[in-house]
């Protein structure tokens, strides 16, 4: 991975988020969780914060184990060293459920790996297509 003054140059830091967004489609939590730290942080905004990769495994891993399909498309992507804002449009598949939520993220990378996420949105719309 190329360094530019110590943080990841912007296009590599893009590419390992665009990498992570495409591991959602296989559902496979052992490599999604692989793009983090040890001592990351995830906030699903406006939820709890999950600190740690112990407890993000343990965060994910039901939500992941009743989803049928997830796409995260995302239509605009910034970089700034080593911090990548996308803006997505997340579709997931929960049961005999269909959900599609416009997103926030920022992501804050450390040696090529995820050591804080944070996504907005807004979780009343995504209840409601829950019902």
């Amino acid at each position: 991975m190329r360094r530019l003054e110590g943080a990841i140059v912007s296009n590599d830091a893009q590419q390992i988020v665009r990498d992570f967004c495409a591991a959602w489609s296989r559902r496979n939590l052992d490599e999604i969780v692989g793009y983090f730290t040890n001592d990351a942080v995830y906030h699903n905004i406006p939820m709890q914060a999950l600190h740690g990769i112990a407890a993000i495994r343990a965060g994910l891993e039901p939500f992941l184990r009743g989803m049928k399909s997830a796409e995260f498309d995302i239509l605009h992507i910034a970089a700034d060293g080593d911090v990548v804002l996308t803006e997505r449009v997340d579709r997931f598949e929960l049961g005999e459920r269909k959900v599609e939520i416009p997103v926030m993220g920022v992501f804050e990378l450390r040696d090529g790996k995820i050591a804080a996420w944070r996504d907005y949105f807004d979780l009343e719309m995504y209840q409601r297509q829950l019902r």
